[in-house]
C-alpha cells in the first residue's frame, strides 16, 4: 500500500474506576483516535506507537489483544486509516506539537467511554469503536 495514504493510530483502553475507558482527540469538529501517516521506512504499528506519542506524550503501552487491527477507508483524498487496538495506565496526556507547524494537532482530548466515543464519533471512526469494544468486552 501506497504509505502517503496510509494512516496509522491506536485506539487505547485504560481500565478505571469508571470501567474502561478510551481516549479521543478533537481537531476541530472531529474526534478520533490518535493516528497519522505512516513515514518512508515505517511499519504500520511503528508509525501508530510514533503517532500516539507525538499526539498524546504516551508511550507506556501493551498489546494484550496481539496486533491485530482494523482499516477504515478510503477518506478525505483517498486515505486508509488502520487502527490497532492497545492497553495503558498511564492517564496524563500531554497534546505535542505538529512537526509541520509546531502547534498541537488537536484541541482537546477526552478519556470517555466507549458508549461516549461512539457517539462523539463521525461514522467513519464508529465502525472502529464498535470493532474495539467487541473485542475488549466493555
Amino acid at each position: 500500500m501506497n504509505n502517503e495514504k496510509l494512516s496509522c493510530g491506536v485506539v487505547l483502553a485504560r481500565q478505571s474506576d469508571e470501567g474502561c475507558l478510551t481516549l479521543m482527540l478533537r481537531a476541530f469538529h472531529h474526534w478520533d483516535f490518535p493516528k497519522g501517516l505512516q513515514e518512508d521506512g515505517e511499519q504500520p504499528l511503528e508509525t501508530a506507537l510514533r503517532e500516539l506519542r507525538e499526539e498524546t506524550s504516551i508511550n507506556a503501552t501493551e498489546f494484550p489483544w496481539g496486533e491485530r487491527f482494523i482499516e477504515t477507508g478510503p477518506y478525505s483524498r483517498g486515505k486508509t486509516a488502520r487502527y490497532y487496538l492497545a492497553e495503558t495506565r498511564q492517564q496524563e496526556v500531554t497534546m505535542g506539537p505538529s512537526p509541520e507547524t509546531g502547534e498541537p494537532e488537536h484541541h482537546e482530548w477526552r478519556w470517555v467511554s466507549f458508549d461516549e466515543a461512539y457517539d462523539l464519533a463521525s461514522p467513519r471512526v464508529r465502525s472502529v469503536v464498535t470493532w474495539a469494544r467487541q473485542i475488549i468486552g466493555t
